[in-house]
C-alpha cells in the first residue's frame, strides 16, 4: 500500500498568507520524508483551505483570481495540489464563480455543497452544482477539467481525500488518505473464506492505520493530526483494483448480484478496524481510476444505477464518472438529489464526481490521457429533466433511518 496524501489544513487567509503557506509547505516536505523513510511511499502532498466563501467574506466573485494566485504559490513550496473548499447553501452566489475559477487555475479543487444537516436537502444548490459540471465539462476538449470539483452531501470537514476536502477551523492541521486496494487484493486473493479474507484485510488495515498514526504523534506531535482516512483506494492497474478484490470474493464480475454484499464486507472491515479515523474510511468506487471497474463499465456490466446502489452500504458515492458530452445540467440534478437523499436518509456522507465528455455519446471510448486513470466507454445516464415540486428550488429534510 501507499499514503496516497499528506494534506495539511489551514486557514490560509485573504488576502493569502505566504507565510504561513510556506511553513505548510516546509512541514509537507519533511512528513513525506519520514514516511518514506518509513517504508510508505507517498504520492502526493497537498493543502486544504476552508470553504472559499468564509475565507473571502461572502466576496466569492474574487475566487477566480484566488484560485490563480494559489496555483502559482504551489510549485513555490513544493505543493503538488490544493483544495479551496465547498460553496455553501448559505452562499448562493458562491456556485457561480467555481466553473470560472477551475478556468483560471491548475491544481486548484473545488466542491459544492448539495446537501448538510444544517440545511438539509437544497433543490437550488443541487441545480448549481449540476450547472458547474455541465460548464466545466467545457474547459477542456476532453471534459478533464470536471476532475477538479465534486458535489457534496453530507461531508464533513477533515477528509484528506480531493475533492471533497476542507477545514473548519484557524488552528492547522494534517491528515492521512491512503491508497490501499492491494490489501483488499491480497486478502481474498488466495482463497481463503469470507471470514479468513476479512480477519486477514482487517489486521492488516490496523497494523499500517497504527504505524501511521504512530509516526504521526511523535514524530509531528507538534502539529494537530486529525486522522486517516484508510478508504480502500485503487490504482488503475489490476494488482490494486478493488473491483478485482471484489471479483476475488466470488462475484464473476462486478455490476452483477452479489456485488452489493462484497461492498459491505469491505467497508464492514475498515469499520473493525483499529486506528484513528476522519473523513470516508470506506469502500471506493472511482470508475476512471480502477482497471476493473472501468472494464466493467465498458462492458455494460456495471452501471450508474449500480454505482449509487453501492453508495448505500459504500465510504464515497460516485467518483470519476463518464457521462455523455450532451448531458445537460438538467439531467445530472436528478443524480445528484437521489446521492442526496441516500446520503442524509442514511446519515452518511457521500460525493458525485462526475464526468461529461464533449462529443462522446454513451458506449464511446474514453481517451483520457492521465496516468491515474484507466480507459472507459461512457456510461449511459438514465435521467430526464425534474418536474414540479422536485424541479423546484426549496430545500427538505429527510429524517435519519433509526
Amino acid at each position: 500500500m501507499k499514503i496516497r496524501s499528506i494534506t495539511y489544513f489551514l486557514n490560509p487567509k485573504y488576502p493569502l498568507d505566504e507565510t504561513a503557506l510556506r511553513k505548510a509547505g516546509e512541514f509537507l516536505v519533511q512528513a513525506r520524508a519520514t514516511y518514506e523513510a518509513a517504508g510508505y511511499p507517498v504520492q502526493t502532498t497537498r493543502l486544504v483551505s476552508i470553504p472559499f466563501p468564509v475565507l473571502l467574506n461572502g466576496k466569492t466573485s474574487n475566487l477566480p483570481r484566488l484560485a490563480q494566485q494559489l496555483a502559482d504559490i504551489l510549485p513555490q513550496i513544493n505543493v503538488a495540489y490544493a483544495s479551496l473548499g465547498p460553496a455553501l447553501i448559505e452562499f448562493p452566489e458562491s456556485y457561480t464563480f467555481i466553473a470560472e475559477a477551475i478556468a483560471a487555475s491548475e491544481n486548484v479543487f473545488f466542491s459544492g455543497v448539495a446537501a448538510d444537516k444544517k440545511n438539509g436537502i437544497s433543490l437550488q444548490a443541487i441545480q448549481a452544482c449540476a450547472r458547474i459540471i455541465q460548464q466545466a465539462s467545457t474547459i477542456t476538449p476532453d471534459g478533464f477539467a470536471n476532475l477538479r470539483f465534486a458535489a457534496l452531501a453530507n461531508v464533513k470537514a477533515g477528509s484528506p481525500f480531493f475533492p471533497a476536502a476542507y477545514h473548519d477551523k484557524d488552528e492547522p492541521a494534517f491528515a492521512i488518505a491512503t491508497e490501499s486496494a492491494d490489501l483488499a487484493v491480497r486478502a481474498f486473493g488466495k482463497g481463503q473464506s469470507l471470514d479468513e479474507g476479512r480477519k486477514a484485510l482487517i489486521a492488516e488495515i490496523s497494523k499500517h492505520g497504527q504505524a501511521i498514526a504512530q509516526i504521526a504523534t511523535t514524530i509531528f506531535s507538534k502539529t494537530k493530526f486529525i486522522g486517516i482516512d484508510f478508504s480502500l483506494a485503487p490504482f488503475p492497474d489490476d494488482e490494486h483494483s478493488l473491483g478485482g478484490a471484489v471479483e476475488k470474493m466470488g462475484v464473476p464480475k462486478i455490476g452483477l448480484h452479489g456485488s452489493l454484499a462484497a461492498a459491505a464486507i469491505l467497508t464492514e472491515a475498515i469499520d473493525r478496524a483499529d486506528f484513528p479515523r476522519t473523513g470516508f474510511s470506506g469502500y471506493m468506487q472511482p470508475i476512471l481510476e480502477d482497471s476493473v471497474l472501468a472494464k466493467r463499465a465498458a462492458e455494460g456490466v456495471l452501471t450508474i444505477k449500480d454505482a449509487l446502489l453501492y453508495s448505500a452500504v459504500c465510504g464515497t458515492g460516485l467518483d470519476t464518472v463518464p457521462l455523455p458530452g450532451d448531458t445537460t445540467a438538467e439531467q445530472i440534478a436528478p443524480l445528484l438529489l437521489d446521492l442526496s437523499a441516500l446520503a442524509m436518509r442514511l446519515d452518511k456522507p457521500l460525493t458525485a464526481r462526475l464526468m461529461p465528455v464533449p462529443g462522446k455519446r454513451a458506449g464511446d471510448a474514453t481517451n483520457f490521457d492521465f496516468g491515474f486513470f484507466a480507459n472507459s466507454r461512457v456510461m449511459k445516464l438514465d435521467s430526464a429533466p425534474l418536474n414540479f415540486p422536485l424541479g423546484g428550488n426549496e430545500s427538505f429534510s429527510i429524517n435519519v433511518k433509526r
